[in-house]
């Protein structure tokens, strides 16, 4: 082994979530490439800002800059990602290689009351969400509820379920709660017929330089599986040209024979008008596949609520949970 590839440096947020990620990843690393793994731990601008709506400062490129920088100046070798957090651009020079695993994608209820169920929530429930995607899919299933935004890191998150202000219920994603072993937590896994997942959603995404020694035996870590609905996704995103923190959803599954199934919306801030599009094709389209969705999502109406969205000042980012 040469002295460049013995060690790998790996940029990470700081989060609960992000470490125990990255983490998990470095472990993987270290037994599948044998290398070192160091882990070089940023703050990003979306880290120190949690009282700004995101989207008016930058949107979820906030919480990549940073970590993109240290790939680009050799502070870093490799970066680990949450795949929802990661924008349609991302910075020249760099490049995602590999999407290693997906927890499940499904958005996660979590209620003071234990065992409620988002249909058994009482008619004007306060609801805490950090994510316009779940807002606005909220505010379309269940309008009488009462939305409350929320920020910080899934453990914050889940303590507003407690004291004299505490919410009813709050919704975050069942792979962050799942990876911090906080699964017993989730009262309902939302199926995506009511509340369609982000982009990315469950997913990691490998970031390196682009041509890097690094980039080619990074990719090995991603499996056929788990890449055929990844490329999906995220043709789907580039598409819409959105970072995710505008009310936009998309997700693959993988059918019988060959098949892969994706669904996609984009969704007015109040839930009222949904524009979906639905569509299967065989495994070996899924980036067509992706980009078709979304170029019929955008002619059939999205292009013209995106449009109003930009104008918006009450976006927020959907990160870390």
């Amino acid at each position: 082994m040469s002295s460049h590839s013995e060690l790998l440096r790996i940029a990470t947020r700081g989060s609960d979530l992000a470490l125990t990620q990255t983490k998990h990843i470095a472990a993987r690393l270290e037994r599948e490439l044998g290398v070192v793994t160091e882990l070089v731990v940023l703050r990003t601008t979306g880290d120190r800002i949690q009282d700004r709506s995101l989207s008016k400062i930058g949107g979820k490129g906030l919480f990549v800059k940073e970590i993109e920088e240290a790939l680009l100046d050799g502070r870093a070798d490799v970066a680990v990602h949450s795949a929802k957090d990661v924008p349609a651009k991302i910075a020249p020079g760099c490049v995602i290689a590999a999407h290693p695993e997906r927890e499940d994608p499904r958005d996660a209820l979590c209620c003071r009351v234990r065992g409620t169920g988002l249909d058994d929530l009482q008619e004007g429930a306060r609801v805490g969400t950090g994510s316009t995607r779940r807002m606005a899919l909220l505010r379309g299933y269940r309008s009488d509820l009462e939305h409350v935004p929320l920020r910080g890191n899934v453990p914050t998150r889940l303590g507003r379920l407690k004291g004299d202000d505490a919410l009813d219920a709050v919704i975050l994603a069942c792979a962050g709660l799942d990876r911090l072993g906080l699964g017993e937590a989730i009262d309902e896994r939302i199926p995506p017929e009511t509340m369609l997942p982000s982009v990315g959603q469950g997913l990691l995404a490998l970031e390196t330089r682009d041509g890097d020694i690094w980039h080619k035996r990074i990719a090995a870590l991603e499996s056929y599986e788990i890449g055929v609905v990844a490329r999906a996704e995220r043709a789907f995103q580039v598409t819409l040209g959105g970072d995710c923190s505008v009310p936009l959803a998309g997700f693959a599954e993988r059918q019988a024979n060959g098949q892969l199934r994706f669904r996609g919306l984009v969704s007015s801030l109040d839930g009222r008008e949904v524009v979906r599009s639905e569509e299967t094709a065989d495994e070996s389209e899924a980036a067509a596949l992706g980009t078709r969705v979304a170029e019929r999502v955008l002619r059939d109406g999205g292009r013209a609520i995106l449009d109003a969205l930009a104008e918006s000042d009450v976006l927020a980012a959907d990160t870390d949970g």
